[in-house]
C-alpha cells in the first residue's frame, strides 16, 4: 500500500492551511485507490512535532541525528512514500517553519513524490515555485498538476483573523483528484529506487 502524507505547512495560530489540508484529506478519502485499499493518506501537522529552528550539529545528509525531535520527525517522514504539501504564501515564499522542517532531513525525502496545494492572495503559486526547487535537490519527483486556492474565490472569509471556511471552485476537486492520482502513480514507480537504497544501507561496509 502506498502511504502519502498531507503536510500542513504552516504553524501560525488560526491558520487557513489546516482548513485546506482537511479538505485535501476529505477528497483523498474518496479517491478510487483509497477506497480500493491501494493507498492511504494521513495528515501530518508540523505543530505536533515542535521542531525548533534547525539545531542539528551535523548536516542532514549524514543522518547523524542528535536530538529526539529530529529522530521523531525523521521516523515519521521515512514511513511515507509521497507527500502533499499544503502551503500558504508568505512574502513571495513558503513559510519559514515548512522550509525549516524540510531542512532537518535528507535521505528520508529521497526517491519519493510530492504534489502541492497552495493558497493565498496570489493563490500561493510563488511559494510552490520555491518548494519545487527544494524538492528537486532532495531527489523528490514533483508532479505537474497543482491546486492553487485563491483567498478571494475559494474561501469564505468574514474575519481576517479567523481561518474561515473553504469553498473551492468547481474545478478544484477534479484538479486535486488528478494530482493525487499522479502522486500515487509516481510513488509506486519510484518504489524500486527506495527499496534499492534501503538494501544498500542495510549492507555493512567492509
Amino acid at each position: 500500500m502506498v502511504r502519502i502524507a498531507i503536510i500542513i505547512g504552516s504553524t501560525r495560530p488560526q491558520r487557513r492551511t489546516a482548513v485546506a489540508a482537511q479538505w485535501v484529506g476529505d477528497v483523498a478519502g474518496r479517491h478510487p485507490a483509497v477506497t480500493a485499499g491501494e493507498a492511504t493518506f494521513e495528515i501530518v501537522d508540523l505543530v505536533d512535532y515542535g521542531l525548533p529552528v534547525l539545531d542539528e550539529p551535523t548536516p542532514a545528509m549524514f543522518a547523524d541525528y542528535r536530538n529526539a525531535h529530529t529522530t521523531r520527525w525523521a521516523q515519521a517522514i521515512d514511513s511515507f512514500d509521497g507527500f502533499v504539501f499544503v502551503t500558504p504564501e508568505y512574502n513571495h515564499a513558503p513559510p519559514a517553519a515548512l522550509k525549516n522542517a524540510i531542512d532537518f532531513l535528507f535521505a528520508e525525502w529521497n526517491n519519493k513524490t510530492a504534489g502541492f496545494v497552495s493558497h493565498g492572495v496570489h493563490a500561493g503559486v510563488r511559494a510552490v515555485e520555491q518548494l519545487r526547487l527544494t524538492m528537486t535537490e532532495l531527489q523528490v519527483a514533483n508532479v505537474r498538476t497543482q491546486v492553487a486556492l485563491s483567498a478571494f474565490t475559494d474561501f469564505e472569509i468574514t474575519d481576517p483573523t479567523e481561518p474561515g471556511l473553504i469553498a473551492p471552485g468547481d474545478h478544484q476537486e477534479p484538479t486535486l483528484i488528478e494530482m493525487l492520482s499522479e502522486i500515487i502513480t509516481w510513488s509506486r514507480a519510484l518504489k524500486p529506487l527506495r527499496d534499492t537504497t534501503a538494501r544498500s544501507e542495510a549492507v555493512p561496509v567492509a
